[in-house]
């Protein structure tokens, strides 16, 4: 199967299949699992998202698994859609604990594996998901040309990595790096926090390497935010009775914001992430169609600096430096 429309532009918004496949078990896919996968993907088709994110080692392979199924009844979509995976992490056993994995056999199986799973014969994105200390950048570019050369991945990214990390994996395989995913939230702020608090008090405290949105920004590398919805904290999720008073008043003004607009919380705080010049793609992770649905919009509205500002401040609970 070749990949025909070559001008496939993928949606701003990403659908991550990280909770399709029933369950993270190794029981056996189950009809009801098939169904809830199809229904959550045909939600993300129905608001304009073509671009499916997965990983090898999601529900322990069954997310690919049912996306698989949903390709088999659904032939004719493959070229319409972009699909990524990621391959690198190595799952925990009750024998041994998790680990990463860039070795030539582990990536080419697992590789191998996914485009079973998944039903096709290519990858429009592959991402290496964690960094592995033991990786040998000989034997890296050899694994890459090899999928290159055949046509089982037609992109190359990273995850979780730093700027560093990047030059160096690109440096040494020589073929570009397009995407780079990292956790990036209204909640989780330290993409931001570690520029406007450099030469300031609490600066080492910052969780984020600095310099790295900046550097994917020169080099046209693609930014995608895994978990942009905070895990629902802001639009929905029943919250602790001693969750930080900064959560409340962000909940507040997000609902606020949403009401006066005529959108979803969901949309507001997607749209504040998306208001960042860094051009990130936020990757939805429910497999609830309606809070799919209710991300519909996102890439069309555009907050004011003062209302970007408002939320940012609101959330981070401190005034600027």
């Amino acid at each position: 199967m070749k990949n025909k429309n070559i001008k496939l532009r993928p949606s701003e918004l990403i659908y991550g299949t990280m909770g399709l496949g029933g369950g993270w078990n190794k029981n056996p896919i189950e009809k009801k699992d098939i169904i809830e996968a199809q229904e959550a993907i045909e939600a993300a088709l129905e608001i304009g998202i073509n671009f499916f994110d997965h990983a090898n080692i999601y529900q322990f392979n069954k997310s690919e698994e049912v996306f698989g199924e949903y390709l088999k009844s659904n032939k004719s979509i493959r070229d319409k859609i972009y699909i990524q995976s990621k391959v690198g992490i190595i799952l925990g056993t009750e024998e041994r604990k998790g680990q990463f994995d860039f070795s030539y056999d582990h990536i080419i199986k697992e590789v191998t594996g996914s485009l079973e799973r998944l039903k096709t014969d290519y990858l429009d994105c592959l991402l290496l998901h964690r960094p592995d200390p033991l990786m040998e950048v000989k034997e890296l570019k050899a694994t890459i040309d090899y999928l290159f050369k055949n046509g089982m991945i037609k992109n190359i990214g990273v995850s979780n990595m730093s700027q560093h990390q990047i030059k160096h994996i690109a440096h040494y395989i020589e073929r570009p790096i397009v995407a780079n995913q990292l956790e990036m939230s209204l909640y989780k702020l330290d993409f931001v926090n570690g520029g406007v608090l450099f030469n300031q008090p609490g600066y080492n405290s910052i969780d984020f390497p600095i310099g790295t949105l900046e550097y994917c920004n020169r080099k046209g590398i693609s930014i995608q935010a895994w978990s942009p919805l905070a895990r629902g904290i802001y639009t929905g999720k029943e919250l602790d009775k001693d969750v930080p008073l900064r959560v409340l008043k962000t909940k507040e003004m997000v609902n606020r914001m949403a009401e006066e607009k005529g959108v979803t919380g969901e949309v507001i705080v997607l749209a504040w992430l998306m208001r960042h010049p860094a051009s990130i793609s936020p990757v939805i992770g429910t497999k609830n169609p309606d809070r799919i649905r209710a991300t519909k919009g996102a890439s069309q509205l555009v907050l004011t600096r003062n209302e970007w500002y408002d939320l940012f401040i609101t959330s981070r609970g401190e005034d600027m430096p």
